[in-house]
């Protein structure tokens, strides 16, 4: 199949191999990912390759799954099962997992979604699984840089609801699950990579 058949994202291309070296370190002893958002499927099948110990879950809303299932069939990978359908406003599903990752999605979805997104996170992760978000944020209140500050006016001019998050909100909601801040990585052009671990419900009682 000749890749001009397939959804392709410039963006996946530039960002796969920073995000892909968080993932070694983090992801080194988790076994079940699901990602969410995946969008055209180019993220998943890099990932799964370079870390076949691996089940890499892709997920995302319908009428995109037919994109992810061309890269995922190209690459006939063994650790990237059928994509599922995942709508932060439908039904999470059914398996548990001891990873979640996610790239540029916070910022277009609407905030009320965004705390759809880790509530529903919160029933199919384990109790100590880890959780990596990739994309651009606001740090108290502030654009880190004039390119994210353009971004942002473009994403807002296209539909009221997106826009770049506040990281403190964001932590306020993985916090607000049981997540504990484990890194704060930069990545070029001005994103980050944010990872998170959730602690024990016995744990998060302790004093």
């Amino acid at each position: 199949m000749h890749p001009i058949d397939k959804p392709y994202a410039p963006a996946c291309e530039r960002n796969r191999d920073p995000i892909l070296a968080v993932l070694r370190e983090h992801f080194a002893d988790r076994r079940q990912v699901l990602e969410i958002g995946s969008g055209t499927g180019q993220h998943a099948v890099h990932f799964a390759a370079a870390l076949p110990h691996l089940t890499w879950q892709t997920s995302d809303r319908p009428e995109n799954l037919p994109g992810i299932r061309l890269w995922l069939a190209e690459a006939a990978l063994p650790n990237t099962p059928p994509p599922l359908p995942l709508d932060v406003n439908g039904p999470w599903p059914q398996q548990r997992f001891d990873a979640a990752f996610s790239a540029n999605t916070l910022h277009i979805l609407a905030w009320a979604e965004v705390e759809r997104l880790f509530a529903g996170l919160a029933g199919v992760l384990t109790e100590t699984a880890k959780l990596v978000i990739y994309g651009p944020f606001n740090y108290g209140g502030r654009h880190t840089s004039e390119s994210n500050a353009r971004f942002d006016a473009m994403l807002r001019a296209e539909a009221a609801h997106q826009g770049i998050r506040d990281f403190e909100a964001v932590h306020a909601l993985a916090a607000g699950i049981g997540f504990t801040l484990l890194e704060d990585r930069a990545m070029p052009a001005n994103n980050r990579c944010l990872v998170w671990q959730r602690r024990p419900a016995d744990a998060r009682l302790s004093p």
